[in-house]
């Protein structure tokens, strides 16, 4: 007894040895036999820090209402601030104090996740909107520098290569945990995994915080893979199958499936890898003339609907493969030329003939090699899917498995691809071909998309002038609409909450009295050199302001989230409506809330563009990329053309990039 309490008393010290050797002699580290398995090697577990992430923190409801106030003062005219002002005041009376209460109690009922992780998810799948365009974001990847590798089978066998490499190092926990460095070069090293590393995982969070190094939530990387949005009436569920080996293939509307690991656990070569493609590249058939896959994009009681029906004529099985692969690979024909904006389309939207949209994600390769994806939003953000995109573009660029020349002796046909094939009957082929007729209204018609790719500033130019990049994007969205519409509206901006245990997003209410008052000097007394350097202070208060809002709503203390849980309780708690605080009811509530402006930025050199659809039928979707290399702005903007012309924005938008490129030059 004596002897096994010693032993198990050292087992920490042994632990730590363990990790001292590791560190000093690579020989004591974890190693495998065949490193083209994994993707990386971390010396942390994937999940080490997740058991101590700090809860997300539910704000003071006097500060909530406050910050509301100060978003709507911007958008609203003075007769309707001073209405929404005594809505305000009545709320933090009388039901906010109450509907506060019950908030911290269903908190205080669930400290092993978030109080906003469910009932976001239930928003999600409650809405009955088609996904594409109203919330499947899309991103489209920088082609390779040598064109040989940008060959539709090279590129297509390359990703799906890289792509197995991360499942089996996000399953074999050795995926480096994803962690917000505030400065890289102290803290992303090995002495900070080597530190954090010796503390119990129950503590590491804390430790990384001494390095000013802050581990993010990665409870959504499960659903990267394997996993399925399916549809049900009035609310859709998440389906996952966490063991998925096997890929599913779209080309012409058809479906193909084959294993990427095989059951021994090991990745596919890439020679058979290469010849599963090949042999789906050279199927001849002609474009399905019932595409499924267009189903996809209907309403979601109706795609429930349908996709029952089709369960009934004996298609189960078809669908379980579908939903459990572990992703989607859509082929997609060269059917466009070098126009930006057509590529950007079919990223978006296509004619979803080749899509299955309640994938988690879909890699897309087209015919010219265009690569990029388009992703389900309901079981995550943006995060997870920018870590994977990251970590496989960059492999593939840096270590490709299959080459240009290795495509010569590679067979026609190959016995390991299963073609999936969906029984129809009448009702299901009309259902089709209006469901086809319907999108290609929607997308083509009414659809305006348009793309800004200029070098008018960048990154360094903002911080020589002492202020946020982003701040600075941010004030020219609203310089834009100001110098189109001559007024201030809802603008959202998405932040990661990921620094908290099943954190989500909050929003950045990006439009501020500052970012109004200098868009209104600028449209109303134009740009001279001495107006740019009066310009200057306003626009130093603009990011100021901006820096405070991002920080707030990084930390979990910004009004949107929490009010979009006081009024979902309000409302379960009275159905009919009768007795709704009259701040939710307010004109003023929806306006703020219909965001006419919807922005979200990924930082990465990666992407040559990405975005999504408005949000708004009035609105305008925008997604950005500033990032620190010498890469241009690149920018996405979509909109309904019968409210507003994407095109007609992106000239304003040009105009506003130059008048602010003159005042960050000013003296």
């Amino acid at each position: 007894m004596a002897l096994q309490r010693v032993l198990f008393l050292s087992k920490p010290l042994v632990n730590g040895i363990f990790k001292v050797l590791s560190y000093f002699l690579p020989q004591y580290s974890r190693t495998t036999t065949d490193a083209d398995e994994y993707i990386q090697q971390s010396s942390l577990p994937t999940m080490y820090f997740q058991d101590s992430l700090p809860r997300l923190p539910i704000p003071k409801l006097k500060d909530s209402c406050e910050k509301y106030l100060k978003a709507q003062e911007p958008i609203l005219s003075p007769e309707e601030f001073a209405e929404t002002s005594k809505n305000v005041k009545e709320f933090l009376e009388k039901e906010g104090p109450v509907l506060h209460a019950k908030l911290l109690e269903i908190d205080d009922n669930i400290k092993h996740t978030s109080y906003i992780s469910e009932p976001w998810f239930d928003m999600y799948l409650r809405d009955r909107k088609p996904l594409p365009i109203n919330y499947n974001p899309y991103m489209v990847f920088y082609q390779n520098k040598n064109e040989r590798y940008n060959i539709p089978l090279v590129k297509a066998t390359n990703m799906v290569l890289s792509s197995a490499r991360f499942i089996k190092t996000l399953r074999a926990e050795r995926l480096e945990p994803e962690v917000f460095h505030m400065n890289k070069k102290k803290s992303d090293t090995k002495l900070f995994r080597f530190f954090t590393g010796l503390l119990p995982s129950k503590f590491a969070t804390y430790g990384a915080y001494l390095f000013k190094a802050f581990p993010l939530d990665m409870s959504q990387f499960k659903h990267l893979f394997g996993t399925s949005r399916i549809p049900e009436m009035e609310k859709d569920r998440i389906y996952n199958d966490p063991s998925a080996r096997h890929v599913l293939v779209m080309r012409r509307g058809y479906f193909y499936t084959f294993d990427i690991i095989n059951e021994d656990g090991r990745i596919r070569s890439a020679y058979e890898t290469a010849s599963c493609l090949n042999s789906i590249l050279n199927d001849s058939r002609a474009s399905n003339p019932y595409p499924i896959g267009v189903l996809t994009t209907t309403e979601r009681n109706q795609w429930a609907s349908n996709r029952q029906h089709l369960v009934n004529l004996d298609n189960e099985r078809v669908f379980k493969r579908i939903d459990s692969a572990a992703f989607l690979l859509a082929l997609d024909d060269d059917l466009m030329d070098g126009d930006v904006n057509v590529v950007l389309k079919n990223f978006l939207h296509s004619d979803g003939s080749n899509r299955w949209f309640d994938k988690s994600f879909t890699l897309i390769v087209t015919g010219k090699g265009w690569t990029g994806i388009n992703f389900e939003h309901s079981w995550g953000d943006g995060i997870a899917v920018l870590r994977f995109c990251d970590n496989i573009i960059n492999d593939v660029n840096k270590q490709p498995r299959f080459h240009p020349d290795d495509q010569a002796d590679l067979p026609l046909s190959c016995t390991e691809v299963e073609k999936l094939e969906f029984k129809i009957d009448d009702v299901i082929k009309k259902t089709v071909n209006i469901a086809s007729t319907e999108y290609d209204h929607w997308t083509q018609d009414r659809l305006s998309v348009d793309y800004i790719l200029c070098d008018t500033f960048n990154k360094k130019m903002c911080k020589n002038a002492g202020v946020s990049p982003d701040a600075i994007m941010q004030l020219s969205f609203q310089l834009g609409l100001y110098k189109l519409e001559k007024r201030a509206v809802a603008t959202y901006e998405s932040c990661s909450t990921a620094a908290f245990k099943h954190g989500r997003t909050e929003t950045i209410r990006s439009c501020t009295n500052e970012t109004t008052a200098l868009c209104k000097n600028i449209v109303e007394n134009g740009m001279s050199q001495d107006n740019a350097r009066k310009y200057k202070k306003l626009l130093i208060e603009c990011s100021k302001a901006h820096a405070a809002l991002t920080k707030e709503a990084a930390m979990g203390q910004g009004f949107d989230r929490h009010l979009f849980m006081l009024r979902r309780i309000s409302m379960e708690n009275d159905s009919l409506g009768k007795n709704t605080p009259a701040m939710f009811k307010d004109p003023a509530f929806h306006k703020l809330n219909c965001n006419i402006l919807s922005t979200s930025t990924l930082s990465t050199s990666i992407i040559m563009g990405g975005g999504f659809g408005p949000t708004a039928e009035q609105g305008y979707g925008i997604g950005y990329i500033l990032d620190d290399t010498d890469i241009p702005i690149r920018l996405g903007v979509a909109s309904y053309k019968e409210n507003r012309d994407a095109s007609e924005y992106v000239q304003a938008l040009r105009s506003a990039f130059q008048d602010i490129r003159e005042i960050l030059l000013s003296n």
